[in-house]
């Protein structure tokens, strides 16, 4: 499928052209969608804009969601204390006044546009009058499981959205409304079924389509659907049927998981398809934007893993999972880095090098994550592509590292959720172990909540900076009966009074006030659980989409 991605940075140009300009004349250097979609090339290039759509080539449309998502979280900070953080800081820090923030402003515009696509590949590729049926059909369903993606990430960061289901001009979306979540995750649940009817395997795909939608991903995603829903049977009974149909694996490394050298691998269900061109902004861009400030190649800083985060890895003695999760300041080795001499020859470059070294007791033979620079001094592993293994252009939308969406691991995980829920707490564990064992973890022998509890923590060691965290925290309830997050966030919260308390905050993190230590203290249940509908959509729609609560 990468081979088709260069053709579509020269296709979109054609094809995705204003809903103007599809009433007037046709228009040299343009595509009509009345006369598109007449044979298989052209059918096949238009879903490739669909795919193309999960991030739309550029790190500012989608990633900063994502990277958002774990701002908002336990796991994650801002990071960046040197630049303005205001399109970040009035959501990550639950100020209560992000309705006008610019990352999510984006995020809904640009899911939208991907479902715009979407629409219109379902409708148009349904009547093309190409004579491969079969082909004709698996591309309809490619496209449906991509449309359904969108919805999910906008109901589980918005809640209800407007349900467009169609090509709709302009004006025929005057005075939409916003649909109850429960009918936004119906119509998922529907485009994704009727996806995993028709669409392949893994395994009956040729290396060339490696990266479209499959059998499993369909299934595991809806099990994903099931599980926010707390749909426990439906969950269990989807994802035992990925489990059962045998096309996907645990990675024997967990350092493998998120290797450049390993795109695509046995245990994934779903990635962003990156590579790296030249000339077309056809990679990923994370690597650079969560990348340290001062280290070689240099990066932007947003996102940072947290001490908190670092800390629940070392008590659960999870050093393997913690050194492909987090590089730290003053490490003597970067996990799966051949050429850490780059990195300490950087570091001794800083002006502030001796004084570091001698102010915190590191090795002289360390690297150095700017303390001054960085909130907690500690950037993001599964991001990271070693030196020998960077593109000539070391860029934004350059880097050849696909992002993984859903891979195995999670699917053992829900399960493991969805079988404890309905008291199967023998194949949880079973589950459970698997992911476990792995990193040479004991087996986990409780039941009941107590196993519950063993699930949850795994989900966060497992799948950190994975985009699930934030999700987990709002749907999880606690022993008290509050949501998750609600007892890590706010004045009483365990996850600020961690940053704050002398006993247990972390020094670099304290020491580095550019960011607040005490973030997620003006939490608010009642408004927090999930984003606020942008304001600009709600004036554009003279006020027939709404506001969520507390939204003012």
């Amino acid at each position: 499928m990468k081979q088709l991605l260069i053709s579509l940075a020269l296709i979109s140009s054609l094809i995705f052209t204003s809903c103007e300009d599809f009433l007037t004349e046709e228009v040299r250097g343009q595509q009509n969608l009345d006369t598109y979609f007449q044979s298989e090339e052209e059918c096949e290039s238009f879903v490739t804009g669909c795919y193309q759509a999960i991030t739309f080539g550029g790190w500012w449309n989608i990633n900063t969601v994502w990277l958002l998502s774990e701002m908002c979280s336990d796991d994650g900070w801002m990071g960046n204390t040197t630049q303005s953080q205001s399109d970040y800081i009035s959501l990550a820090h639950y100020q209560g006044n992000g309705q006008s923030n610019g990352a999510i402003s984006n995020f809904w515009q640009y899911r939208y546009k991907g479902i715009l696509r979407c629409n219109v590949a379902v409708e148009r590729i349904s009547q093309s009058p190409m004579s491969d049926e079969a082909k004709k059909n698996r591309l309809v369903a490619e496209a449906r499981f991509l449309r359904a993606y969108f919805y999910f990430e906008l109901v589980r960061n918005f809640g209800g959205v407007p349900l467009i289901t169609g090509f709709l001009m302009p004006e025929e979306i005057q005075g939409i409304t916003r649909s109850s979540a429960e009918d936004v995750y119906k119509f998922i649940e529907d485009d994704l079924k009727a996806a995993a009817d028709v669409l392949p395997q893994r395994s009956e795909y040729l290396a060339t389509d490696m990266g479209r939608a499959t059998r499993g991903a369909a299934l595991g995603l809806l099990g994903k659907v099931y599980l926010y829903q707390e749909k426990w049977q439906e969950a269990q009974t989807v994802l035992k049927s990925v489990i059962d149909e045998n096309e996907y694996k645990l990675m024997e490394n967990f350092g493998d998981v998120w290797s450049v050298d390993h795109n695509n691998n046995e245990e994934s269900l779903f990635e962003v398809q990156y590579m790296y061109d030249g000339t077309y902004a056809l990679g990923g861009a994370l690597t650079v934007i969560t990348g340290a400030r001062n280290g070689p190649g240099d990066g932007w800083s947003w996102g940072q893993p947290t001490a908190n985060l670092e800390q629940a890895y070392i008590d659960a003695g999870d050093t393997e999972r913690l050194r492909w999760t987090i590089i730290k300041t003053g490490c003597t080795e970067i996990a799966g880095e051949d050429n850490f001499a780059a990195f300490i020859e950087n570091s001794k470059n800083m002006s502030k090098y001796q004084e570091y070294v001698d102010k915190y007791g590191w090795d002289p033979e360390c690297y150095i994550i700017d303390p001054a620079q960085h909130k907690s001094a500690r950037i993001v592993r599964k991001y990271f592509v070693p030196i020998d293994k960077r593109p000539e252009v070391y860029n934004i939308d350059k880097i050849p590292l696909d992002h993984r969406i859903l891979r195995y691991a999670d699917v053992l995980l829900m399960y493991a959720e969805a079988c404890n829920e309905l008291g199967d707490d023998a194949s949880a564990r079973t589950a459970l172990n698997q992911v476990r064992s792995r990193v040479n973890l004991a087996d986990v022998t409780a039941s009941g909540n107590e196993l519950r509890k063993a699930i949850r923590l795994e989900r966060r060691l497992e799948l950190a900076w994975e985009q699930n965290r934030l999700y987990d925290i709002r749907r999880w309830k606690d022993d008290n009966g509050k949501p998750v997050i609600s007892n890590l966030m706010g004045p009483n919260g365990t996850f600020v009074k961690f940053n704050t308390d002398p006993e247990t905050r972390d020094l670099y993190e304290w020491e580095n006030q550019g960011e607040d230590s005490d973030k997620g203290i003006s939490f608010d249940e009642s408004r927090d659980m999930v984003f606020p509908i942008p304001l600009y959509e709600i004036t554009m729609s003279n006020g027939s989409i709404t506001q969520n609560p507390g939204w003012n």
